[in-house]
């Protein structure tokens, strides 16, 4: 393991059975006490004074530890702003016998630094010493933005969300009411359970609020739940040694294989509990797999919302996974892994008919989830394991064969698509085949990024109403990436026009997202944000404002 720097805090924990869950593996609760420990640290050593939990954002967890391992955390400080500082925290488990190790979670607290008096409190910027410094720099920004607009934007999808059908509220078999998954639990604080303020130790009602939770999607399931991420965990107040933590959960919604489950916090003082008026303290939002004893995943049953607080949070829950969704890839910064291949002569028929099964294969794939409806625009997207795909449902006012010729011919799509800046030809393969250079604007900051890619049309069979145009990178050794240029990768992507009747037709585009093109959908799937509409209602008046001039003999 490399050595920690200069602003790094490490802490490494032996995992011992007292830490672990009823399957020998490390409890989400221990690790969440440990992690907002490690990140307190590095925030004062920042500071040089007291610093207090003031959120945690999404937090992914991506493997298990066991009894046996070792956990090491590793936080430091990202930005700091006037009196909150953001820092970056990072898991690693290591195998004692192999020495093998695995990143178990990535996640961000902000911290905010107490005055010591009057003293009015003013934080030094971070130093910057490595190019991932400056990254991650300039992203502490971006997540800042999503943590300040997360009430305005949980709002605003709470109100779209009731302007559409939503699909999974209608009957079918085996829905289950979520009453039977109420848990409520009570915790008086004591000593041992406050940190070095005086105040109950964030880590802790972390750790409560987990364990309550795992409790109550286990009534909706019968088997062993794994946390797989939590939602943002907002500290809306503090609370004291003698105060008693009322504690509820209950599900909210189900997706699938995964559950969300709510828990509700409130502290009350000896006065308070007499009368029973409690402080809102916490409340956040953890969501579950599950598994059965032959560690096969659970599908959970679909939830059937009665009263008008299972309305609001079934809604709410379905709000909360889009901005996850979104917040998800601006929370981490992940490296890009490529998956292309090489482009030559020899390989060309087998690539290009691979590229237009990929892009049938996405679509023809179940589990598809409306995210948003606005007139003629239907927005999906799909999560498997750590991959994410997003289909846009668009609605034209012209024929099939005339949509399929503007959009095939990528040089046109800078026209409509603020995310080509410029897409050249520079091998023109076949009649069908092209591969594109194409360049995008900066986001976020960063440099801005090109693609090699191959794009594969095809016209529909005689008895069928379907034209392909399909998309996915190559590696070109002609066009090496450029150092002005951050170059990105297209996994699956494109677009499938069915004909309506002569004069319409549905566009249907799909993008498997890559992590190097998220940021640019990462603000839409959020909520905080309308550019795939915007791109879409582009398309469809470029489509229907194109003449048909040319365009038959354009290929």
């Amino acid at each position: 393991m490399e050595p920690p720097e200069p602003a790094e805090v490490r802490m490494s924990q032996a995992i011992q059975p007292a830490h672990a869950n009823p399957r020998g593996e490390l409890s989400a609760g221990q690790l969440l006490k440990w992690i907002d420990a490690t990140a307190c640290l590095a925030a004062e050593k920042h500071a040089g004074i007291s610093c207090v939990t003031a959120s945690v954002d999404d937090i992914q967890f991506e493997e298990t530890a066991r009894v046996g391992q070792v956990i090491t955390i590793k936080a430091k400080v990202t930005r700091a702003f006037s009196t909150s500082m953001e820092i970056s925290i990072k898991v690693i488990v290591q195998d004692m016998l192999t020495g093998i190790e695995k990143l178990v979670s990535v996640a961000f607290s902000t911290f905010v630094a107490k005055p010591v008096g009057k003293e009015k409190i003013h934080l030094k910027p971070v130093t910057l010493l490595t190019e991932q410094d400056h990254v991650e720099h300039n992203l502490a920004s971006e997540r800042r933005k999503v943590r300040l607009h997360h009430e305005d934007t949980f709002k605003n999808l709470m109100k779209e969300n009731n302007e559409f059908d939503d699909p999974i509220c209608d009957e079918e078999e085996g829905m289950v009411s979520t009453g039977g998954t109420a848990v409520q639990s009570i915790e008086l604080v004591l000593p041992p359970h406050a940190n070095h303020h005086g105040n109950t130790f964030g880590g802790q009602i972390m750790a409560w609020m987990e364990s309550l939770a795992t409790i109550s999607a286990s009534r909706l399931c019968r088997a062993h739940p794994l946390l797989k991420s939590v939602d943002m965990f907002k500290f809306r107040g503090p609370s004291a040694v003698g105060d008693r933590l009322v504690f509820n959960a209950i599900v909210n919604n189900t997706f699938q294989t995964c559950v969300e489950v709510g828990v509700r916090v409130e502290a009350f003082d000896c006065q308070e509990w007499s009368k029973g008026q409690g402080r809102h303290i916490n409340s956040a939002f953890l969501i579950y797999n599950a598994v059965n004893d032959k560690e096969e995943m659970v599908t959970f049953p679909r939830i059937k919302p009665i009263s008008k607080d299972d309305f609001r949070r079934y809604r709410g829950a379905i709000a909360r996974k889009r901005i996850r969704l979104g917040g998800k890839y601006v929370t981490s910064h992940k490296e890009e892994v490529p998956v292309c291949v090489q482009w030559d002569i020899s390989n060309q028929v087998s690539l290009s008919n691979a590229n237009v099964e990929a892009l049938k294969n996405l679509a023809a794939k179940s589990g598809w989830e409306v995210t948003s409806a606005v007139e003629k625009i239907k927005i999906y997207t799909l999560e498997e394991h750590d991959l994410l795909s997003v289909w846009v449902e668009k609605h034209v006012e012209r024929p099939a064969h005339l949509t399929y010729h503007l959009l095939s011919d990528f040089t046109k799509r800078p026209l409509w698509d603020p995310h080509f800046v410029s897409c050249e030809v520079i091998n023109w393969v076949s009649e069908g085949d092209q591969i594109y250079y194409i360049t995008c604007p900066i986001v976020n900051g960063d440099k801005p990024k090109d693609l090699v890619v191959l794009v594969s049309r095809r016209r529909p069979l005689k008895d069928g109403s379907t034209y392909t145009v399909a998309v996915k990178s190559v590696l070109l050794p002609s066009v090496p990436p450029c150092p002005h240029y951050i170059r990105s990768e297209i996994i699956c992507a494109g677009f499938l026009i069915r004909a309506i009747d002569s004069s319409s037709c549905t566009v249907s585009y799909f993008n498997q997202i890559s992590a190097s093109i998220s940021p640019y959908f990462a603000g839409n799937l959020g909520g905080w944000s309308k550019s795939i509409e915007e791109t879409a209602a582009s398309c469809i008046k470029f489509i229907e404002n194109a003449t048909d001039g040319g365009l038959i003999n354009t290929f």
